[in-house]
């Protein structure tokens, strides 16, 4: 079926046909697989959880949108140093962090029901370029430590880690820009596998030391249970509580971010679809599905969903729009996430892979807050920009901490995300500000 209005292939609505429908769902899940699998790996969820949620979490944003957006949601970045302070401040638990996302997909709805009453300029006034720039940046920045450590550019990292680590990042970077068709597509994927075979062959080569651990193979079965965390007894299940803490609340900032993201990607997505998904089904139902699917994740234990860039790329290159492949993907996804060999694959993957792939990724993420300000032409020469892009980024990276009431605090991105708001609010506006290119 053809339609002027765009260049696909295969339209939206659209049902493949059967013998080519299972091939193009299963090399829509590859190239979301390692985005989707490199969050939890970072952040200490389970992998089978996080592939399980980004399957059914797809399926709940269909449902909401009505079938008319091809859309696959996977694990988002932006909340992995959220997550990690959550967690660590919790002394291991994951109560704060869980209850944190599932507000988070709250904040989404809530964010819906107004957009669906008043209209969406109100996120333009409380949020332009100057505020989501930075913030983006102080999350990617925020990170940087991590993937330093993890590659191994540290006073007891190895050399074998550290080589290991450079070949993982030159990979990805060379993939991004050199390669063509749907290697480009996922850089991710590609760069683990690279890195994970220097890993494996440097040490027969006499370069380092072996850094690859099967042991989780030992345990591992074909079919397994995804390892579940519920806020309830529930079998053999881990349990964790709904906790109300400040622990919680700081998570809800990076709200702002992926709302913003959310926007983006769809505008994008439209654009190559021949549609304006912003309009039908409407910015309300898309924010819904997405919200929805977050707080379904987090209460079985998994991360928070997004919407993925990678997702748009393989539709535009491909011109392959359907939801019936989007849905197909989400199916065989859930299905992955029952295979312990594929978890049990996924824990072998050695810190300094990651730590290579967390230099390229958390640099993008911190590159991609410049480029908003870039995009929307924020003209630094003007006190109150500057003012307001400094004051985030010292408050966020510096490791500033705000005492609330008893022993409650606010810091890192809540603050930083805090403090550009109400900044933004009281600073005298320009007659020629303007809000967020989408």
């Amino acid at each position: 079926m053809t339609d002027k209005s765009n260049n696909l292939i295969i339209q939206i609505d659209e049902k493949p046909k059967a013998k080519i429908w299972a091939f193009l769902s299963v090399q829509h899940v590859f190239a979301m697989f390692g985005a989707t699998i490199l969050v939890p790996i970072l952040t200490g969820y389970p992998v089978s959880v996080a592939i399980f949620a980004s399957g059914i979490g797809t399926l709940i944003y269909i449902f909401f949108t009505k079938a008319k957006v091809p859309v696959y949601l996977g694990s988002s970045f932006a909340y992995i140093g959220a997550v990690n302070l959550a967690v660590k401040s919790m002394g291991g638990d994951i109560s704060a962090a869980q209850t944190g996302l599932m507000l988070v997909g709250l904040v989404y709805v809530g964010a819906a029901l107004l957009i669906k009453v008043i209209g969406k300029n109100w996120i333009d006034k409380l949020l332009p370029p100057i505020v989501i720039g930075p913030m983006i940046a102080v999350i990617g920045l925020g990170l940087a430590g991590s993937a330093v450590g993890n590659a191994g550019f540290t006073a007891d990292g190895t050399f074998g880690q550290m080589i290991v680590a450079i070949i993982t990042f030159l990979a990805a970077a060379l993939i991004s820009t050199k390669a063509k068709g749907f290697l480009k597509i996922v850089p991710f994927l590609c760069a683990i596998v690279i890195g994970y075979v220097a890993a494996l062959v440097l040490p027969m080569l006499g370069i380092g030391e072996a850094i690859v651990d099967f042991s989780p193979f030992e345990t591992a079965k074909l079919f397994e249970v995804p390892a579940f965390s519920f806020p309830f007894a529930l079998g053999d299940f881990r349990q964790y509580k709904l906790y109300f803490g400040p622990e919680t609340f700081a998570m809800l900032p990076v709200a702002i971010v992926t709302i913003s993201e959310h926007i983006g990607d769809h505008t994008v997505l439209g654009k190559i679809c021949g549609k304006n998904f912003l309009k039908d089904p409407g910015l309300d139902r898309t924010l819904t599905g997405d919200g929805v699917a977050t707080a379904v994740s987090a209460f079985l234990g998994g991360p928070a969903n997004t919407t993925y860039g990678e997702n748009t790329g393989v539709i535009g290159m491909t011109r392959i729009g359907s939801v019936y492949v989007i849905g197909g993907a989400a199916c065989f996804a859930i299905i992955l996430s029952f295979c312990g060999y594929v978890s049990a694959a996924i824990q072998t993957i050695p810190n300094c892979v990651l730590g290579g792939m967390g230099i390229m990724l958390y640099g993008v993420i911190a590159s991609n807050g410049l480029r908003v300000l870039v995009d929307n032409q924020v003209d630094f020469s003007k006190q109150r920009n500057l003012i307001i892009a400094s004051a985030m980024l010292v408050i966020g990276l510096g490791g500033a901490v705000f005492p609330l009431a008893g022993a409650a605090t606010l810091s890192g991105t809540a603050l930083s995300a805090l403090v550009g708001v109400i900044l933004n609010l009281i600073l005298p506006k320009a007659d020629d500000e303007h809000s967020v290119e989408l």
